[in-house]
């Protein structure tokens, strides 16, 4: 179930108490002492500096930071390009199925991190995640930071992102929608990263136009969008958010209201430790806002406390805060819906249950010639057989909707994290398409179609046989026959053959091309045999397969022979 409240309150509250941001910015302090020559002359190239800080008892730090210069001349003109994923082989790792073509990253940033790679590649193969890192960065610096973080977090096991949090401090936006697609869909990696953004800084917002997007609706694509959590902070409080378009659309109020107030130098170097200690003792001094009356359930409430806490109202005086507190909160909602995990318990007991009455119903199904045809003819049964019936249908629905929804959230995740995910669910996988793709065959061919296999098959069951095949399994000899027939598409075969079988009773000109398709079939059916790849129970007496084969053998004659013939008439009995 959903939550219906917001804790972006809360979770700001935490990270205020924690003292992560104040060792992130102490860090970042250090490095720009250090480098004061690189911060304060402009005529510096395009330049960015990092530096590891270690800590025994907890952990270590990596600090990036660019010189002011970077944000000046490089956030405009040609350095506000997006860098398409042709270009950016380091991070095609965030590549999917759906989007091979559409990631793209903030070209200025990516300089930055590639102006570093060969000494990154030197520091990425010493973090073994044994120990928590913080890898931190302001301004540009920030950009890379994240960078070299979605680096590292790519050549970890999953558990090896529990140990990395990613801290920025006035970071100018990062990729596209494409890239923030890519990291949605990978919320392990989202979570690893926090974005801390005070609106007296101008750079944070800087790559957001008005030509690319518009505050009032954000229906369009934009060139930016933002990943991971962001913690606002102003005059009025303080307050974290998760969903991107809510971001963004607080990113352009706030960076118009900087360009009002003549804050749009971007070389001006913003002390968030400053900001910070003004952001702790609002937290000890947060007091309670009176709500207006049109906010109508929790969740709309936190959303209001959130946006009051941002300064947006007194930054705009024509914004309206509870209807945007409502829209903010819908679409929180949605999102919410949306990380909802497919592998939650509850649904996994559902579909379990259906998997274990599906079981039933197979095992129950044999005097009737298999369940194949049990379901195949449930529409000229009896009442009681029917309502059975009905009730496998509610759960054939159940399964199939719950492994077309996994399917699509395990194709739309990264390649590498895909291939993890495909590796762990392909057990289950397989069967269930072993035991359900017969039933859709059923209804396919009960309904008077053909060509199942070109016209009617489902993407998500093409997609888990491509999983098997592209898994590599040992194969090995069997030595007695599956319970399961292998190819979940035997059926479709046999109602195909069905159809050969009386088209060589039809119109001479037809009778070629089917004699072809039924040798093919034999061939088929024999290689399934002679593997022990067919389950005993094509064998039963009312099965479709038996049924094709007693029409079969009248229409070829006692005279033809073939090696399934020679197996039918010699005791296929015994093939169990």
């Amino acid at each position: 179930m959903v939550s219906l409240y917001n804790t972006g309150l809360e979770l700001a509250n935490l990270l205020l108490g924690s003292d992560l941001l104040d060792q992130s910015w102490e860090a970042i302090s250090k490095l720009q002492k250090q480098n004061l020559t690189l911060l304060e002359d402009p005529s510096l190239p395009f330049s960015v500096k990092y530096q590891i800080y270690e800590n025994p008892s907890k952990g270590s730090i990596i600090a990036f930071v660019s010189s002011p210069n970077c944000a000046v001349n490089h956030l405009q003109q040609e350095f506000r390009e997006l860098v398409s994923s042709d270009q950016i082989t380091s991070f095609d790792f965030l590549r999917t199925r759906s989007n091979t073509s559409s990631i793209s990253i903030h070209k200025a940033a990516f300089t930055l991190f590639a102006s570093l790679e060969n000494e990154l590649s030197l520091l990425k193969q010493q973090f073994t995640s044994s120990q928590p890192l913080i890898v931190t960065g302001y301004s540009l610096g920030g950009s890379v930071a994240s960078l070299f973080t979605l680096w590292l977090l790519e050549s970890l096991p999953s558990y090896g992102a529990q140990q990395i949090l990613c801290i920025t401090f006035g970071s100018p936006l990062l990729g596209n929608n494409g890239f923030q697609k890519a990291m949605s869909g990978h919320p392990t990696w989202s979570s690893c990263f926090l974005h801390v953004v005070s609106d007296k800084d101008p750079v944070p917002g800087f790559l957001i136009s008005d030509h690319n997007v518009s505050a009032a609706t954000l229906t369009t694509p934009t060139w930016y969008m933002p990943f991971g959590t962001y913690l606002f902070g102003s005059e009025s409080g303080f307050s974290c958010f998760e969903e991107p378009q809510s971001i963004l659309e607080l990113m352009i109020m706030s960076s118009r209201c900087a360009e009002s107030e003549n804050l749009h130098n971007r070389s001006q170097v913003i002390d968030y430790g400053h900001i910070l200690e003004q952001l702790k003792n609002k937290a000890i001094c947060r007091g309670i806002s009176e709500l207006p009356d049109s906010i109508s359930n929790p969740l709309q409430a936190g959303t209001y406390l959130l946006l009051e806490a941002t300064g947006v109202g007194k930054l705009q005086e024509n914004v309206n805060l509870s209807y945007l507190a409502m829209n903010i909160a819908k679409r929180a909602e949605v999102q919410a819906k949306h990380k909802q995990n497919v592998f939650d318990p509850f649904k996994i007991s559902v579909t379990k249950k259906s998997l274990t009455n599906l079981e039933w119903y197979i095992k129950n199904s044999l005097e009737e010639g298999g369940y194949y045809d049990k379901y195949k003819t449930r529409r000229s049964r009896s009442r009681d057989e029917i309502e059975s019936t009905e009730d496998l249908i509610k759960h054939h629905r159940t399964l199939k909707f719950f492994w077309k929804r996994t399917v699509t959230e395990v194709e739309n995740l990264p390649w590498k994290e895909g291939k993890i995910r495909r590796k762990r669910l392909l057990y289950a996988a397989t069967n269930y398409r072993r035991m359900v793709e017969p039933l859709d065959i059923a209804e396919y061919y009960g309904r008077g179609k053909k060509d199942y296999v070109l016209h009617g098959r489902s993407e998500h069951y093409k997609l888990l046989e491509k999983w098997l095949a592209g898994e590599n399994t040992q194969t090995y000899q069997r030595s007695q026959a599956s319970s399961l027939t292998v190819d979940s598409c035997f059926w479709a075969h046999v109602e195909e053959a069905v159809i050969s079988c009386q088209v060589l009773k039809g119109s001479p000109q037809d009778q070629e091309s089917a004699k072809d398709n039924l040798i093919k079939f034999e061939q088929y059916v024999m290689d399934m045999i002679n593997n022990f790849l067919v389950s005993p129970e094509i064998f039963l007496p009312q099965s479709s397969f038996m049924l094709w084969w007693n029409e079969y053998s009248k229409v070829v004659g006692n005279s033809y022979t073939s090696p399934l013939t020679n197996f039918m008439n010699g005791g296929f009995r015994s093939y169990a």
